[in-house]
């Protein structure tokens, strides 16, 4: 969890009751959100860069570096093997051109992937969840609450096998869904009910 320094206190709109919702998270929200995390979002080093929005930004499971390093791991290795027998067994030595450009590139991703998972974080605010990934090409997207017309849980069976899953926020407008990964599945759950709440509370006006 990242904590850049607050802005100062923002007031709930008048037309939203705080007892009933909660915009930023409840404790036990944070807390779900937050555990077996990273605690430092990582931005570029550029003046250009898309600086971080002031409040609470949560990161994802520190597991979901495990999983993208066995699969690209897993790709590695086939190619590595794909090659071999192709060059050695089948004397096709024009494996080596395209098989040696595919490994550079997998090789080069599981180098970087560390940076890029801790990119990955997301903020509940008062209005909207605001999403952000990438080191190299930056992605910033804020989902309106009250335009979220479905939140959807999903995870493969590595994802199952550690433990986490990914979270996909659906609206009217398929370019501003959002697809979170790498969710603890108590986080996603719980992340899943907050934004349901709150989504449901924006539409009805309470």
């Amino acid at each position: 969890m990242t904590n850049p320094p607050p802005p100062g206190p923002t007031a709930l709109p008048p037309t939203t009751d705080a007892a009933t919702v909660d915009p930023t998270g409840t404790a036990a929200t944070d807390s779900a959100l937050d555990a077996g995390t990273y605690d430092r979002l990582i931005e570029p080093r550029g003046e250009g860069r898309l600086a971080l929005e002031h409040g609470t930004w949560h990161q994802i499971s520190r597991k979901y570096l495990r999983v993208q390093l066995l699969s690209y791991g897993a790709f590695l290795l086939l190619d590595i093997v794909a090659v071999l027998v192709l060059t050695l067994v089948l004397d096709q030595t024009w494996a080596l051109i395209p098989g040696g450009i595919l490994g550079v590139i997998l090789l080069w991703t599981i180098l970087i992937l560390p940076r890029q998972v801790r990119a990955i974080g997301y903020q509940l605010r008062d209005d909207d969840l605001v999403f952000r990934r990438g080191i190299l090409w930056q992605r910033i997207v804020a989902v309106p609450y009250g335009r979220m017309q479905l939140v959807d849980i999903t995870h493969g069976p590595l994802d199952r096998g550690v433990g986490i899953a990914q979270l996909k926020l659906v609206t009217a407008a398929a370019t501003t869904g959002v697809t979170i990964p790498g969710l603890s599945q108590q986080a996603a759950e719980a992340l899943r009910d907050h934004l349901i709440a709150v989504a449901e509370s924006r539409r009805t006006g309470l």
